[in-house]
């Protein structure tokens, strides 16, 4: 019970990002955004594991404020096309399914309305944002593709499943690296971005990150993937199993955990991040309940990266536990800023208590459970 603990009182607390935070008619609220997304998105893990109505009230009562009875979603702004914006949208389905109430199918019309014109490389992806013209992220692709994947199921007949499958290959075309077995955070189509490669286009460094955003989108989508189409998810199983075998190449022997720039350990001012190793512990589970991959063989490996961040990151001070060891942000450009070098990846500031390791914490949490049982 001590995380579930440490999860509630993380939540009772939680204000959000000050850069997100506003107050509308003295009352407080956030902006839409990704980070608070993830946070619900492991509040609501929690509840289908536990079925504990702390969980449920509390995303409800997070939720509620944000969307009008015309589907209106507060502060969001379709003419960004941000991918970003899709991911706390997961959460329409389950506030739609919990409330039956018509506002909340709305509001996923006007995200999927967003991904109806979101531009697009010629390679078939999404831009990630307009911002960012031609370029595709890792990232993106779990900010997204779950939400698409699982609008198609509701609503859509599957219709757009190859469209889907087809972004998750153009990515294993244009990003993956044979020779490490990782993916570079991202593709600059038009190779015009200061970080971008003159030849390839490539993004110069493996952001561990991102990669973790990548193998949850995949383990999502093979979830959420029919079965009646069975050659999607298997070309999503695919595709999860390589990234995995190349992901566990760089695994630190004795912590059991990842680097921030996850290929070069030795960096000078490198560390043991925590977000994107529980991003992998999250996949590695959730593929073991799924039988992607071989319990037998894989669930040991999760379950150590798991409790190797617990070990060396969830400390107690002040009374409370802390998750600490967090990237706080990392991107590319937009312009001539963010330039994707190593010396960029290891300035950005390191945090404790951050929304998107917390909420992947209690997703990697949930896939233990389920894997045990239920049983602490």
């Amino acid at each position: 019970m001590e995380l579930q603990k440490f999860f509630k009182d993380y939540m009772n607390d939680y204000k959000g990002l000050d850069i997100y935070r506003e107050t509308v008619d003295g009352q407080y609220f956030n902006e839409w955004n990704y980070e608070d997304g993830c946070l619900l998105l492991g509040c609501k893990k929690m509840y289908e594991v536990t079925g504990d109505d702390f969980y449920r009230e509390y995303i409800i009562r997070f939720m509620d404020p944000y969307v009008k009875e015309d589907g209106e979603i507060k502060s969001y702004v379709l003419s960004e096309y941000n991918l970003d914006f899709i991911n706390a949208g997961k959460l329409f389905y389950f506030m739609y399914d919990e409330t039956g109430e018509e506002r909340w199918k709305k509001a996923a019309d006007k995200l999927m309305e967003q991904l109806h014109y979101q531009p697009r490389l010629t390679t078939g992806n999404f831009w990630h944002k307009l911002i960012y013209p031609f370029q595709v992220w890792l990232d993106g692709l779990y900010m997204a593709q779950p939400f698409y994947m699982e609008y198609e199921n509701r609503f859509q007949g599957r219709k757009n499943y190859y469209d889907i499958i087809g972004q998750f290959k153009s990515v294993r075309r244009h990003l993956y690296d044979e020779q490490t077995g990782l993916y570079y955070h991202a593709y600059d189509e038009y190779k015009e971005r200061d970080w971008a490669d003159k030849v390839t286009g490539l993004s110069p460094n493996f952001w561990l990150r991102s990669i973790g955003w990548y193998l949850m989108a995949l383990v999502d989508c093979y979830e959420l993937a029919s079965e009646e189409l069975y050659d999607c998810k298997r070309e999503l199983g695919d595709l999860y199993r390589e990234a995995i075998r190349g992901v566990l190449k760089w695994q630190d022997k004795e912590s059991k955990l990842f680097y921030q720039l996850i290929a070069l350990p030795e960096a000078e001012g490198n560390y043991l991040e925590s977000s994107g190793s529980l991003m992998i512990a999250y996949s590695i589970m959730k593929a073991c309940r799924l039988e992607l991959l071989l319990a037998d063989k894989y669930q040991q490996i999760g379950e150590e990266i798991f409790r190797g961040v617990m070990d060396l990151h969830l400390t107690d001070h002040d009374g409370r536990l802390h998750l600490g060891h967090t990237c706080e942000v990392a991107g590319l450009g937009p312009r001539h800023e963010r330039n994707g070098s190593v010396e960029y990846y290891l300035s950005e500031p390191v945090v404790e208590d951050d929304p998107k390791a917390q909420g992947v914490m209690m997703m990697a949490y949930g896939e233990y459970l389920l894997l045990h049982n239920n049983e602490e």
